[in-house]
């Protein structure tokens, strides 16, 4: 072999990797005997283990456990503060949301909320919701904005992704989401809103460095195709990549308005039609499908399936983590949700929490595949196969979480 193994390499051995490599021709990419090779942070080598020369090297034995790559939970609004649990229970006694939205709930209670907290108790509320995130495999995750609504408040949720970025061992993704609905001091001044974003809050915060990429909310209750559009513009003069929340309640045409940007992702997506995927077929942008928020919505409008599957769209899956429509931090359970409410088959599942969420946050390169160059960042699940993940929820199945070519959890 013409590998040479170094003193302070990792051998990862005798594990069943799954590695969603999507140029090998087997189902979850996986191989057999082979071992895994780590160098401080990257994946070095995947070899057959019968080829692998032990001399050097630090030796772990998976003892036959599936390996996969981590988690990457594509789409939450981890950062708020509050919760929405009493009108939840108000909902569940037949008060309608127009009637809650009308008492001061709906999102401008969480907004109130967010901008009450200070940086250091936002912090506090967020690491919960992380952490139970982590402890089920995730190791990449999107944060955005969208509950400050103002400068100072957008600042400070992403001020705070970053601290748990620095905090934990894991990859935050942050998102520039100001245009998740007109604040109540903007009511009926849509306009003068995006343009606050549009001159203020997107440049001064992206030259901050403090995200990677701009949402919007393309919909009746958000905000219009022309007002998105001059988001995008300036995204785009910026060299900031775009995203868009779109076609989850009708049809605007949002997904192809982000399609001819060349966005990262259109995420939700229930209404979206024929010419909305052609759209995406063309640009490379990625499908993102919500389960959580389709479940406690109770939605009966599916996301088009078939008509991805037939133009070969890369569907990722994601949790939406947000205290109105879906306050889910378990990306496995939305797994399941995928299985049982739109019908992906478990290979498609994991492609959509692994390698096509790792496209959807532009990371296709580095995240969401185990194989040479890669971050080492994987899951050693005490189960034999992938669907198993999927199928049995409750029970803590993850066996060793290495980020970055480190073990961060190790469940004996």
């Amino acid at each position: 072999m013409s590998f040479k193994i170094l003193a302070n390499d990792i051998i990862w051995l005798n594990g069943r990797i799954a590695t969603m490599d999507q140029d090998l021709n087997s189902e979850y990419g996986l191989l057999e005997n082979h071992a895994m090779v780590t160098r401080n942070n990257l994946i070095v080598a995947i070899v057959p283990e019968a080829k692998l020369d032990m001399v050097n090297g630090k030796v772990v034995d998976l003892e036959r456990r599936l390996v996969t790559p981590g988690l990457i939970d594509c789409h939450t609004h981890l950062v708020f503060g509050g919760n929405r649990a009493a009108e939840w229970e108000q909902r569940m006694k037949g008060v309608s949301y127009e009637t809650i939205s009308q008492q001061g709930g709906g999102i401008n209670s969480t907004v109130r909320a967010t901008r009450t907290l200070n940086e250091d108790d936002l912090y506090h509320v967020s690491q919960p919701r992380l952490e139970a995130l982590i402890r089920e495999g995730v190791t990449t995750i999107e944060m955005k904005s969208g509950y400050g609504l103002d400068f100072d408040s957008e600042q400070k949720q992403l001020f705070v992704a970053k601290r748990l970025a620095q905090s934990y061992p894991v990859t935050v993704s942050s998102t520039l989401l100001s245009a998740h609905t007109v604040p109540s001091e903007y009511k009926g001044k849509a306009d003068e809103y995006i343009d606050l974003i549009c001159n203020e809050i997107m440049p001064t915060l992206w030259e901050k460095g403090l995200f990677e990429a701009v949402d919007v909310f393309c919909e009746s209750v958000g905000f219009s195709l022309e007002q998105s559009q001059k988001l995008f513009l300036t995204a785009q003069k910026l060299g900031i990549p775009v995203k868009g929340h779109v076609e989850q309640l009708s049809n605007l045409g949002g997904s192809e308005l982000v399609a001819s940007f060349k966005g990262l992702s259109v995420d939700h997506i229930e209404y979206l039609d024929l010419k909305g995927i052609q759209a995406l077929k063309q640009s490379g942008t990625v499908a993102v499908l919500l389960p959580g928020a389709f479940y406690f919505l109770r939605e009966t409008k599916l996301p088009p399936i078939e008509l991805l599957r037939e133009h070969q769209i890369p569907m990722a899956v994601s949790t939406d983590f947000n205290p109105g429509t879906s306050p889910f931090a378990s990306l496995r359970m939305v797994m399941n949700m995928a299985a049982v409410l739109f019908r992906l088959t478990p290979e498609e599942i994991w492609a959509g929490v692994t390698c096509h969420a790792a496209r959807a946050l532009g990371r296709e390169e580095s995240h969401g595949q185990l194989k040479v160059g890669y971050q080492a960042d994987f899951i050693v699940w005490n189960a034999a196969d992938p669907v198993e993940m999927i199928y049995e929820q409750g029970s803590q199945m993850l066996y060793m979480r290495v980020y970055q070519g480190s073990i961060s959890h190790h469940n004996l």
